[in-house]
């Protein structure tokens, strides 16, 4: 592998890291729980972009076998990890004492490599399993062994995460899985520490980022579902056809109101046709006289992210006023709401509302 594309890969990962920390760094002002992605996402930022400077040499480098810089790498990456998130896995994270406790095998460690290159020590090249065996009561052997075997203790607390997480009933069921990923891609890495190749090295950079970026995506995902959803106003009579044309031509967002609020006075006068389950957008369309993409294009103006949505709004508003009427007794009698299947009432209620159904209905001890 040429040097150019490992300088490629590992400046993509900081530039990958640094917006990923910027943007948890936004969200930490707000909730504190985010804090722990920006500056661990930060940490890795600043370390890839120390790599790349040095991607030329890394490149050229045959370390060989338990190579103490790719095992303090490997330490230090386990260490991070393995409270990442912080704020689910070690609650308290603010805590800086427990922070430095856990942290401390580590710090004594690199403070005794570091003292021992002050003092001139040399590092013993190790290329095949015989020259580790004759070396094996050296110093430097010693402290590469203890190095990687405290990084097997810190990739067991990695695997331990989806344990511990699952405890907390908030934590939602992806970041399981990111973690028991984690873990495999530091095993990898352990690979590569021990048994170094250029090849190698580049692919777990690119996965350590993909799952960094996967981990930012679901938790923004998780932030929206939270944001407030659009309000459906009653309207009182159907807009007046006179001078639509004009608003076509003038003013392009006074038409799509113009639209959305004639569709709104169908869909509050035919409660029936839309809580039929078949009823959808091509219906909608044909009654209300526009086509798809003037349809799509009212309710997005008005925040909505598609007709789907437009229409679940309205049936699960329904379903709110259905279980206030004391008319729904088990789950089988939401679908007289418009809906298909019990999963699709789930799934519609969870979007729109931000809560599951089920934690509704406990709110209202059905």
């Amino acid at each position: 592998m040429s040097e150019n594309i490992l300088f490629m890969t590992l400046g993509a990962s900081a530039i990958v890291h640094f917006v990923i920390s910027a943007v948890m760094a936004l969200f930490a002002r707000h909730r504190v729980q985010y804090l722990c992605l920006a500056w661990v996402n930060g940490i890795f930022g600043c370390t890839m972009l120390t790599f790349t400077f040095l991607s030329q040499t890394i490149a050229a480098a045959q370390p060989g076998i338990l190579h103490p810089g790719m095992l303090l790498a490997l330490l230090c990456a386990c260490y991070l990890q393995s409270i990442y998130p912080l704020d689910i896995s070690m609650p308290g994270f603010l805590q800086w004492e427990r922070m430095w406790r856990y942290a401390s095998p580590i710090l004594l460690l690199l403070a005794i490599y570091f003292g021992a290159a002050l003092l001139g020590s040399r590092i013993v090249y190790i290329y095949t399993f015989g020259e580790l065996i004759e070396n094996i009561l050296s110093s430097d052997i010693l402290m590469r062994l203890c190095a990687l075997g405290l990084s097997i203790y810190y990739i067991a607390n990695i695997f331990m995460l989806p344990r511990r997480l699952a405890r907390h009933a908030n934590v939602p069921g992806y970041l399981l899985g990111y973690c028991f990923a984690m873990g495999l891609s530091v095993v990898f890495y352990t690979y590569i520490a021990i048994f170094f190749d250029l090849t190698l090295l580049a692919v777990y950079i690119v996965l350590f980022t993909l799952l960094d970026l996967y981990l930012m995506l679901r938790t923004l995902e998780t932030i929206a579902l939270q944001l407030p959803r659009p309000v459906i106003n009653e309207v009182a009579e159907a807009p007046a056809e006179e001078g639509k044309e004009e608003k076509d031509q003038e003013d392009f967002n006074e038409a799509n109101l113009y639209r959305f609020q004639r569709i709104n006075f169908w869909m509050q006068k035919h409660r029936e046709e839309w809580k039929d389950s078949t009823f959808g957008r091509d219906r909608l369309c044909q009654e209300v006289g526009y086509n798809r993409h003037l349809v799509l294009q009212s309710v997005r103006s008005q925040g909505f992210n598609n007709v789907h949505d437009y229409i679940c709004s309205f049936r699960v508003a329904e379903l709110k006023h259905m279980i206030d009427r004391g008319e729904v007794k088990t789950l089988s009698d939401t679908l007289a709401a418009g809906f298909g299947a019990t999963q699709t009432v789930r799934a519609c209620f969870l979007k729109v509302e931000g809560i599951t159904l089920d934690e509704y209905l406990k709110q209202k001890d059905l």
